[in-house]
Order: C-alpha cells, then structure tokens, then sequence
C-alpha cells in the first residue's frame, strides 16, 4: 500500500501538491509496485488538528480520480463518514479508518456501504485522538489490550452486518503508543492474527525509527522503515503501508528469494 498525503501538514511529506503533478505522484507509486494507493488529506500526525469536511474533500477528490483513472485499487484514509462516502462514489474500495469506525457517528453505515459494493474497511488501533494521543499513553498490556479492542470492533462491524471477510485490522503503531509499547507490538505481529482478519502495519517513517537510529529527518528514514517492512513480512503480516515503494518493493523480492533458498 503506497502512500499519498495531499495534505500540507503531514509528518514524513506534508506540503502542498499542486493538482498539475498529481497525476505523475500517483503514476510513480503505482509503477514503484504498489497494489494499493491510500489517499489521505487530514494529517493524523501527534498533535494534528481536526479540518472541516469540504476542506478535505478538496484535497483528496484529485488524487482519488487520477488513481481510478490509472486503474488503481483506491483506499480512502478519513475518520469521516461523508469523506469516504464521496470517495466510494468516485471509485475508491478500501475505507482506512485510523479511529476504527469510531470517530464518525455514520462511519459504520458507510462501511456498510463499501463491503456491499464488494470493498473492504481497515480498523485501526489508536489511543486517544491525534491531537492528545501521545500524551503519556498507558497500558498494563499492550498486545492483549490493542488485540482485544480490535476484536471488538470487527464483532462491532459484523454486529452491524459487515461481514469478516470485509475487514482488516492495524494494531497502530505509533498512534497513542510510546517506543517500548510499539517494539512490543511489532515483536508480537502474529498475535493480531488470531482476530481472524488480514493484518496491515503502518510503520513507514514513523518517530520510533528516528529515535532508535539518530535520524531527525522522516524523510531519511526508509532504510529503518524497509527493515520494519521485512520484520512484518516475515511475521505474516498482509498489507505494508509505505511510503518508500520501490525500496520496499526491491527489499521483499530479495527477501522472499532468500528464504525460498
């Protein structure tokens, strides 16, 4: 799953991307090798503010149709009903929701919505929303605890007649979560398994690998971001969202070479 932020304040790329080179963004993740394009246009960053729902359709509604026109399989990442909604309806099939239908009082319905038209819906972990979330999180244990609270969610969704087969679980990282809780979660990958639904890690760049290599910079982290990747793959993780693709991409065919040996 390649990224794309069309917004001006992400961690890793934020900045405005004018609508005359999206195109050729979106061209590149796809060629790079990417199976998903995830389009986002409110940063979930720590300490991000929440932006109207017209403001991020704005960003995103380029993005979303340059990449069906391209033939992509199109995600969604929003907490808003109304967002997702629009972006169905424009082509989009993957609902990437960071709060886990939870932020939206009409998120589950448009969820609904999308396993009907034979699309999927990622619930994702987080403590606290982004503006507070990394405000001393605590947990007792936080594998049990980031595992038990997405088995509720997805016994939430098939409540609301979404099947399984629809769903997706992210334990998070990096989302309400210090350094010791997320080398916990990423040890213990195959525990999110046992939910019974395919397993996404979003690790990309993310502050944990500036703070355990030195590197400041998000957008120097890739190396420390492929190793995450690797470290997914071989706990049987499914979906990798990234920002570097091709470096991930290159990493996994030689990966899996290796291991066939």
């Amino acid at each position: 799953m390649g990224i794309l932020n069309a917004t001006p304040d992400s961690f890793s790329d934020g900045g405005a991307v004018p609508e005359n080179a999206l195109a050729a963004r979106v061209a590149r993740i796809i060629v790079e090798g990417a199976d998903i394009l995830d389009i986002g246009g409110e940063s979930t960053r720590p300490g991000a503010d929440v932006i109207p729902v017209e403001e991020e359709w704005r960003r995103v509604a380029p993005a979303i149709d340059f990449a069906v026109a391209a033939g992509a399989l199109v995600s969604i990442d929003t907490r808003k009903a109304e967002v997702a909604r629009r972006a169905l309806g424009r082509g989009a099939r993957l609902f990437n929701d960071v709060s886990a239908l939870t932020y939206d009082p009409g998120s589950m319905a448009v969820a609904a919505e999308y396993a009907a038209a034979g699309g999927v819906i990622c619930l994702m972990h987080a403590l606290g929303d982004p503006k507070t979330m990394q405000q001393d999180p605590h947990y007792d244990d936080v594998v049990r605890e980031v595992r038990d609270y997405l088995a509720a969610r997805v016994a939430a969704c098939k409540a609301a007649g979404i099947p399984r087969a629809a769903l997706i679980v992210d334990p998070g990282i990096g989302f309400g979560k210090m350094l010791a809780h997320n080398l916990t979660l990423l040890r213990n990958l195959h525990a999110f398994r046992e939910i019974g639904c395919p397993v996404l890690l979003g690790a990309s760049r993310k502050g944990f690998i500036g703070t355990l290599s030195g590197e400041k910079d998000a957008a120097r982290r890739a190396p420390g971001s492929v190793a995450v990747a690797l470290h997914g793959a071989q706990q049987g993780v499914d979906i990798l969202r990234v920002h570097d693709v091709r470096e991930t991409v290159q990493a996994l065919a030689v990966d899996t070479a290796l291991r066939a040996i």
